[in-house]
């Protein structure tokens, strides 16, 4: 049978009957589902060293130590690390020289009897790929979307098989361990959207591009890094916190794109139910903008990444091609304000009726999700001469206009909508969803994203000017975007 046909039972039985494979399975919330699968797979004694489930806080503290939140990362690494240095300490002289050691974990939070928590789990393996060997790890973050706490069991318990067999067989091609993680299960009863490959033998492995590939595979719609480029769970880093959030291309990041974050932030800061601590500020990406004739380039992705990083912020990397998703998305973790941080080109292009044809409501369904719960729109201006270019190339006609021609630059105050949005338009301002970006940098208004991105990749004359002094230096460093670079 081939990798992809192997049903979640063969694949615990063939863990089974090697012999050269032992170790410990801790399993906390949605019961001891993973373990259960290599019990009656049958020849577990072969495999399982121990089996544990601390339910209770206190003995979960006394066992692995104090973690804050007890379905987090920091947990799931506690619970590994004890469980293999116990391995390691009782079993290395008895049996090390053949076996290799391995603890699976997981600390979950299944649906809970009200129907009211948030269901996503931390699950992880460290484990030795030979004898007396240093030890790796694999962790992902998972969210179960069935609706029945029994069935998100048995999901838990069916993505972990896959862990355990992937990390024992499919350590040396990671595409091929991505691939089988929704074995027997499908994309729809989880959403995997964090994972990390550790250790020695994958130093060569982007963390990064790994978790494109999540989202590449369907396995989930959003993936997030923070400023130094580290993989994080979008729950963990919004937790308690307000958010405000610049979508673009930043191929390059130029200093149009830190004007409107940094004056954004500087007026969403001003809000009588926001301190500055609250706030995560970041910029996101679509997937879309990053498909290249079919293909993902991630040259160009790492790229883009970094040059967010440079100027200090994390980044999201999003499937959501419509604001209203990008909003509900953000609504799963963020209890407090959202800001999003938008070009007038872009505030103009949500009012296309078009994007919205495969939703009953139309485009009124479209902003009541968009708008709903504390969002709103910071708007920055652009030039007329720029606005009037970008309405040529996008065939917007005359659905967006300006109020009188005289004015040279286009904000939310003389913008005008198509005739029958008007109201909508109006409703939107009045209800204080959408905002002016103010004292913006005129002086950095004139190029357009693709127009610098030209000037970047011929590395023309004057191709810094638009671009913050951290984002040159790095392009410089890395030859990045250039016509002779591989």
């Amino acid at each position: 049978m081939t990798e992809q046909n192997l049903s979640v039972e063969r694949k615990a039985l063939c863990i089974n009957l090697d012999s050269s494979k032992y170790g410990t399975f801790a399993e906390i919330g949605a019961g001891q589902e993973v373990a259960r699968h290599f019990f009656q797979a049958g020849g577990a004694a072969g495999t399982v060293a121990k089996t544990i489930s601390a339910y209770d806080m206190k003995f979960s503290d006394a066992i692995y130590g104090e973690a804050g939140r007890y379905v987090s990362r920091k947990r799931l690494v506690q619970m590994m690390a004890h469980e293999y240095d116990l391995l390691d300490k009782r079993l290395s002289k008895t049996r090390g020289h053949e076996t290799t050691f391995f603890a699976f974990s997981n600390t979950v939070s299944a649906l809970n009897y009200s129907k009211t928590n948030e269901c996503h789990g931390w699950m992880g393996m460290r484990f030795q790929i030979s004898p007396q060997t240093p030890h790796h790890d694999i962790i992902l973050h998972v969210r179960m979307l069935d609706s029945d706490n029994q069935l998100q069991q048995e999901a838990i318990g069916i993505l972990g098989a896959n862990l355990v067999y992937g990390a024992m067989h499919l350590n040396t091609d990671p595409d091929a361990f991505i691939a089988s993680l929704p074995d027997n299960l499908g994309n729809e009863r989880i959403e995997v959207d964090m994972i990390e490959f550790n250790g020695p033998n994958f130093e060569s492995v982007d963390n990064r591009v790994l978790c494109l590939k999540l989202a590449e595979q369907g396995l989930t719609n959003a993936v997030m890094f923070n400023n130094l480029g580290h993989v994080v769970q979008p729950s963990e880093v919004l937790y308690k916190k307000a958010c405000l959030i610049e979508r673009g291309s930043f191929r390059p990041v130029t200093k149009v794109n830190l004007d409107m974050l940094e004056k954004a932030k500087a007026q969403f800061t001003e809000r009588d139910d926001l301190e500055e601590s609250d706030i995560e500020t970041f910029m996101e990406l679509t997937l879309r903008s990053l498909i290249k004739e079919g293909d993902i380039d991630y040259n160009d992705f790492i790229a883009r990444i970094e040059v967010i990083n440079s100027c200090g912020y994390s980044v999201l990397v999003s499937n959501y091609l419509e604001y209203f998703k990008l909003s509900a998305y953000l609504r799963r973790y963020v209890k407090k304000p959202i800001g999003l941080v938008l070009g007038l080109n872009n505030l103009a292009d949500i009012f296309k009726e078009d994007y919205y044809t495969n939703l009953e409501g139309g485009i009124l369904e479209a902003f009541g999700k968009l708008f709903k719960d504390n969002v709103k729109i910071y708007a920055y201006p652009i030039e007329l001469k720029n606005f009037q270019r970008y309405r040529e190339q996008m065939k917007l006609g005359d659905n967006f206009e300006t109020a009188t021609d005289d004015d040279d630059l286009v904000t939310i105050d003389n913008l005008l909508v198509a005739r029958n949005l008007r109201n909508l338009y109006k409703y939107i301002r009045e209800n204080d969803f959408l905002e002016n970006i103010n004292n913006c940098d005129r002086e950095n208004m004139n190029l357009f994203s693709r127009d610098v991105f030209k000037l970047v990749v011929n590395r023309s004359n004057g191709w810094k000017n638009s671009l913050p002094e951290c984002v040159c230096n790095l392009i410089e460093k890395n030859n990045l975007w250039s016509m002779d670079s591989d």
